[in-house]
């Protein structure tokens, strides 16, 4: 994948960090250090304000004036003054949404859930929640997630995608750009091992705050007393590394004793009474858009959240053959598709389906992909050809999408093309009625795989694939 070239002004900003304290030692053994990435400060804060557009397109917001937001602002800025490391432009918001849940974006935007704000108990609890946020920033988790992402393309969550998650507007152009992520923000779904490093730190950092750090795994446990362990949405984008209180309090165990730490605040309790009312959306309603039909509310670029009209359909596709065929050009490839389907994306990367395959919203941005096609590219390691690097590209997709279950590899011919294809199956994809993916890949002379993901719903997959594989036998590259 292409990457933005790095500006006079992205190196001054990376020359900064050498003016900012390193990340502390925690506890007596734990230096964490951020994850190793190739962006510099500037580019993550771009990336971010990106994909935070993106947000307040997807997600109901509060105003910046609203007494929740400012509220969490306060509690946000005193967090971060107590932050290590790289001095991010930290912002804060408030998502009204039921779910708990909270995230943080590349450079600093942090958005916190309505529910979650309503099921603490505590501002201990709450600046936790927070605290481990900030730490994903200052540990530059999500901008690590998304170089991963990259590895295998902007459409590395096959199953996700298919399943109805939204891909935001800015998807086209952080695809032209070769970002490789998109607005529907799988790169923040951490792993365990990331888990455990915000935890540690966001237990530090609540403590240098004046807040008792033990409110962070407390949180946790009221969690998974109402939902049940990984039954809330917050549980699945945050993994429990497991046993979450045990080493979370071996580290609390290393500061140096104090009496002043907060449990709660006026402040909070204010807080409590003001939300308790509020009404917070649920993530059906979320996804269908309703909120955009009630009272708007501030966004980033132009001051408000507006209505996208009318509710985005999901009409059923033709599944009949299809009538004149049209030729398609990519980055070094051209083929055959249905004349009435569409492509979305760029030249390298992109989505092609027929009418109601991929849901357009009222605003032009490409939606779920639940019949069609993906095409992007994959970087295997140096040296790796063929079978070997398939079998790289298959690792990645496992990884991504839970349930992916590849078939056995069987060679493809394209117009003297020698390639690999793979059926596959989802079960759990396409809100649970079952996903079946063709994977049809040719390795280019540079070492580089490009690859075509064929994706229906189990049940219409095969009459489709007449289609799929009329596409792929007319694949011509260079």
């Amino acid at each position: 994948m292409r990457h933005k070239a790095r500006t006079a002004a992205a190196t001054g900003m990376a020359a900064l960090t050498l003016f900012v304290n390193p990340l502390r030692a925690l506890g007596a053994s734990n230096e964490l250090e951020p994850c190793k990435n190739k962006y510099s400060p500037q580019q993550q804060v771009e990336l971010g304000d990106k994909a935070k557009a993106g947000v307040y397109k997807q997600m109901p917001v509060l105003p910046d004036s609203s007494p929740a937001t400012q509220y969490v602002q306060r509690l946000g800025n005193k967090l971060t003054a107590n932050a290590p490391g790289y001095r991010w432009p930290y912002n804060f918001h408030v998502a009204t949404v039921a779910e708990i849940n909270a995230f943080a974006l590349p450079g600093g935007s942090i958005f916190v859930n309505l529910g979650t704000i309503q099921a603490a108990s505590n501002e201990a609890e709450l600046a936790g929640v927070m605290a481990h946020e900030i730490s994903h920033v200052v540990l530059q988790h999500s901008v690590c997630n998304m170089e991963k992402q990259q590895r295998v393309g902007l459409f590395a969550g096959i199953g996700q995608i298919a399943a109805g998650v939204v891909l935001g507007g800015e998807v086209g152009q952080l695809a032209g750009e070769g970002i490789g992520m998109t607005t529907s923000l799988g790169f923040l779904k951490m792993s365990r091992g990331a888990e455990r490093q915000a935890d540690l730190e966001g237990a530090k950092i609540a403590y240098d705050s004046g807040y008792d750090p033990r409110g962070l795994p407390q949180f946790f446990e009221v969690i998974e007393s109402k939902y049940g362990e990984g039954g809330a949405q917050f549980m699945s984008d945050h993994p429990n590394p497991g046993n979450r209180t045990e080493y979370v309090d071996k580290e609390i165990a290393t500061f140096p004793p104090r009496t002043d730490l907060l449990t709660t605040t006026p402040d909070f309790a204010r807080m409590k009474t003001e939300v308790a009312g509020m009404h917070a959306y649920t993530a059906k309603e979320v996804s269908s858009g309703v909120w955009k039909k009630q009272e708007a509310s501030e966004t980033v670029g132009t001051g408000m959240n507006r209505s996208a009209g009318a509710k985005a359909g999901s009409v059923k596709p033709d599944l009949s053959t299809p009538g004149p065929w049209k030729s398609f050009s990519g980055d070094g490839f051209t083929l055959e598709i249905p004349s009435q389907w569409k492509a979305y994306g760029d030249a390298k990367s992109g989505m092609i389906g027929p009418s109601g395959g991929i849901v357009r919203s009222t605003d032009g941005a490409a939606g779920n992909v639940v019949y069609g096609m993906l095409i992007d590219h994959f970087q295997p390691s140096a040296g790796d050809r063929d079978d070997a690097a398939l079998d790289a590209l298959l690792a990645e997709m496992v990884q991504e999408n839970p349930g992916f279950s590849p078939g056995p590899k069987k060679p493809i011919q394209a117009n003297g093309a020698v390639g690999r294809s793979i059926d596959c199956d989802n079960p759990s994809a396409n809100k649970g009625a079952g996903e079946h993916e063709w994977l049809v890949a040719f390795q280019r002379p540079d070492g580089s795989v490009l690859y075509f993901v064929f994706v229906a719903p189990k049940a219409d997959f095969e009459t489709l694939r007449p289609s799929f594989q009329r596409i792929a036998q007319s694949l011509k590259i260079g």
